[in-house]
This record gives structure tokens, sequence and C-alpha cells, in this order.
């Protein structure tokens, strides 16, 4: 058994969460919750990481933690440039990408820039493994309908891999022996991919791409109608994108984004949440459908995964809908602790060969 331990940090936009993993265990646990008025301080989010890391390294101070056990640091992926999958130490290339955001600005960016600079005062190394910008994508699923534009494959990899892998365990098989569609529901956006023999060859832009509408996120809008509103609406284009990436989906629709309460809203039988709600479990499906033509008509299940399915009325909603394509896996807690841990283990035991990111 390893007695070496990894510190897991995984920053979302009003909280940073930490862990520590010792044999693909927490023996941790603490989210640190920031209040809008203490990041409004902040022009940019780059600009958070001093302020997370310390409150990070507080947290473990006041908790009398042996830090001394801790040998690598693994960061919640970035909006780094398009890469393959696998594990990646942490870089000066790579804090450049996300400091100035090459694929985006997300607080996802912070994730890494919080590591390597614990790493680099620690003397440790930091890792970052299956990053958002996973690109696998099949060439023909890169049109779009205009050579001016290109899709761009930005999903939640880190945890679709995940599931996928965890799955396959429970068939006796591999990943690279499956064709899965998975359906990722999170706490702020939606991706749902067709993984074909362990890539995945076709899935929505999750952050200000297209889709099914989520928790914040708007997904697909009518086209003609955006074009209309960024020209006369008045708003500035950091208004629209923060529109599009944070401030739509059942938020816009609801004026919340807890899941929780949104569920027993549905339970509790309120009209407008559960008629969104149908509206959502309605797009989802067609998007989980569409993938049946990726694949050719071979898929051997359907992976749902999201605090969302936690809701029997939601769940149901869409399993009537998809239920005839494939057998249904239901995987409702969105664990990325467990994955960074996964991947930190099998670093610490040699068994991934790191990447090294250019």
């Amino acid at each position: 058994m390893l007695t070496k331990c990894i510190l897991i940090i995984y920053p979302e936009v009003y909280e940073t969460k930490l862990a520590i993993f010792k044999n693909n265990d927490p023996v941790f646990l603490k989210t640190i919750r920031h209040s809008q008025e203490e990041l409004s301080k902040f022009k940019t989010i780059p600009e958070q990481t001093t302020f997370r890391k310390n409150s990070i390294l507080n947290e473990l101070k006041k908790n009398d933690l042996d830090l001394s056990n801790i040998e690598i640091i693994m960061g919640r992926s970035g909006m780094v440039k398009p890469v393959a999958q696998g594990v990646y130490e942490i870089n000066r290339a790579m804090v450049n990408d996300l400091t100035v955001g090459v694929m985006g600005m997300h607080e996802t960016n912070l994730g890494g820039l919080i590591a390597y600079e614990i790493a680099r005062e620690w003397g440790k190394k930091a890792y970052m493994a299956n990053p958002v910008v996973v690109d696998e994508l099949s060439e023909v699923a890169r049109v779009t309908g205009h050579p001016e534009f290109e899709r761009k494959s930005i999903f939640h990899a880190l945890n679709h891999k995940h599931v996928a892998c965890k799955y396959a365990k429970t068939m006796n098989k591999n990943y690279e022996d499956l064709n899965l569609i998975i359906c990722h529901i999170g706490s702020g956006g939606i991706s749902i991919g067709a993984h074909q023999h362990g890539r995945v060859v076709d899935v929505n832009q999750a952050f200000d791409g297209g889709g099914p509408f989520s928790i914040r996120r708007t997904g697909t809008l009518p086209v003609g109608q955006l074009v209309h509103y960024c020209f006369h609406s008045g708003k500035t284009e950091a208004e629209i994108m923060e529109m599009i990436t944070s401030k739509g989906g059942y938020y816009a629709y609801l004026g919340t984004d807890n899941i929780d309460k949104i569920n027993r809203l549905i339970a509790e039988g309120d009209e407008k949440a559960t008629f969104i709600s149908r509206a959502l479990a309605y797009a989802v499906s067609k998007e989980i459908a569409s993938h049946y033509a990726t694949l050719e008509g071979k898929v051997d299940a359907i992976i749902l995964t999201g605090m969302i399915f936690d809701s029997e009325q939601f769940l149901e909603n869409v399993k009537k809908r998809i239920g005839g394509i494939a057998p249904i896996a239901l995987y409702p807690s969105v664990n990325d602790f467990e994955a960074l841990g996964r991947y930190g283990m099998m670093v610490l035991k040699g068994e991934v060969q790191v990447k090294v990111y250019e």
C-alpha cells in the first residue's frame, strides 16, 4: 500500500473544493465558499489565483493536516489548447495558456494555476487529467455549415471518461471495446457525447456552443434571433456571453440553479418547474437519440450522469424517449474527485504515461 497522498484542487464559480486522497480513498474533503463580494475585487479569473491558493493553505493549516505525505497535486482541468486524452504535467506553457484563456476563460482554469503554484512552493509536481478540451472529434463532426466556423470539442471529458471506464468494468470489458452514448448534466453545463471504441467522436460544445440548454447555459439558440439580439439589445459582448454561459437555462427560467430545490419543486408539482424540466428532458432525449446515427445504430449502452437524474420524474421523461435505443446505466453523482484521485494514483504507481503539454 502506498503511504503517499494526493492533494486535489477543484475550483468552481463561488467555491474552491479540495480533497486529500490516499490509496483511492478520500481522507479529507472540504469546500471553501467565496462570496460574490470577495471575488468582485478581482478583474479577471486568473487574478483570483493567489487569493484562492491562500484560502486552501489556510484551511489545510487550520485542520492540522500532515502535509509531508502529499506527493503530487491534481488540479481540475482547464481550457488549454486541444489535447489528446490522458494525464499532463502542469508546466509553464500550460500556465501561460490558462492565464490568457487560449480556449476561453472559466473558473476551471484556476485548477491548473493554483495546483502549479502550490506544487512549486512545495517542491512537488502538479498534474491535470482529461481536460475539458480533449479533442477526438471525427472530421465530419467538425463541419458546421460555413467554412468560417468549425465545431470545437469542449466538454466534461474527465467525468465522461471516468464513468465510461466504470461502466466497462462492470461489464467485464474494456472501455475501448464499447460504443456508448454518455449524457453528463452538471451544476452548470451539459454534454452529450458519442464514444466509439474509446474515442469521443462527436459531442456538443458544452461551454458557449450548442446542444440542449442546461442548469445555467442556454445551449443552441435560434441563430437569426441571436444575431438580431446582439445588434439591438444594447448589451455588450461580455454581457451576452455571460447570458449564454452562466445566466441561461434553468437559472433564467426558474431563478435558481440549485438542483435540490428544482427537484423539490418538481416533486411538489410546481407547474413552471415541471414544464421546464419536461422541456429539458425532451431536448436531452433528442440529443441522445441523434448519436444513434453517429454510431451507425451500434450502441452498447446509454450512460446518464448528474444529480438532476435524482428526480424520478426527469429520469422517467428521458427514459421513455430513449429507452428503446440501448440499455441505460445511471451514475447520478458526478465525482470528479474520485476520477482525479484515480489518475493521481496511476501517476504514483507509474501506471500511466504522463504527457507533455506544448
